[in-house]
């Protein structure tokens, strides 16, 4: 049976597939307003609206429980780099806006702002992957992880239908298509995952 963790690394595969495209629309220096619009919406209503909530309201306090801080230590840190890429969020977002009015410098602070984001997440996932969730497998008994993945699939089925799991999905590979986007730090983390169950 899958765990609660396996199910939060099964969201990395696919938001790592989005940094990817995220990281070659700057690369091809795309200006489509749309697609980045699209992007946002994939970051704050999945990456961010689901998946952060399941690790913020869900397995942080659990791990809180069994003696990890949120002030300092893994928990802390991925608390403080989510805060950081909330604010990459907004700064793509403030770019967009200004770049809609017309700003020609815009263009450039958002692909800034995008980069950052992507780079934060790809870093911040191996961390998650290979540090804190294996913490957490080490710790949590098989009650704790079959209780907290009961709340992740209720999480799941409450989200918005345009951003669940597979919408998002398809979402991310519609633009992973138009963009012509390699499997790369995806594939790797997908093979990584299968290895693991």
């Amino acid at each position: 049976m899958a765990s609660a963790t396996q199910n939060l690394e099964n969201d990395h595969i696919h938001i790592l597939r989005l940094t990817d495209v995220m990281l070659t629309m700057v690369r091809k220096e795309s200006s489509n307003v749309e697609h980045f619009e699209t992007v946002i919406n994939l970051i704050r209503k999945f990456a961010d609206g689901l998946h952060h909530i399941k690790e913020e309201q869900m397995l942080f306090p659990m791990l809180e429980d069994h003696g990890f801080s949120t002030e300092q230590g893994p928990v802390a840190v991925m608390l403080e780099e989510h805060t950081q890429g909330r604010d990459f969020v907004k700064g793509m977002l403030n770019s967009l806006s200004a770049m809609q009015k017309g700003s020609t410098n815009s263009v450039n602070e958002l692909y800034s702002h995008a980069t950052g984001y992507a780079e934060l997440l790809q870093n911040h996932i191996s961390k998650e992957n290979n540090i804190l969730f294996r913490m957490a497998d080490d710790i949590l008994s098989s009650d704790n992880q079959k209780s907290l993945l009961k709340r992740f699939i209720e999480a799941e089925s409450q989200v918005d239908p345009e951003y669940n799991l597979e919408s998002a999905k398809a979402k991310i590979e519609e633009l992973a298509t138009i963009y012509d986007v390699e499997f790369s730090t995806t594939l790797a983390n997908l093979n990584h995952n299968m290895g693991c169950h």
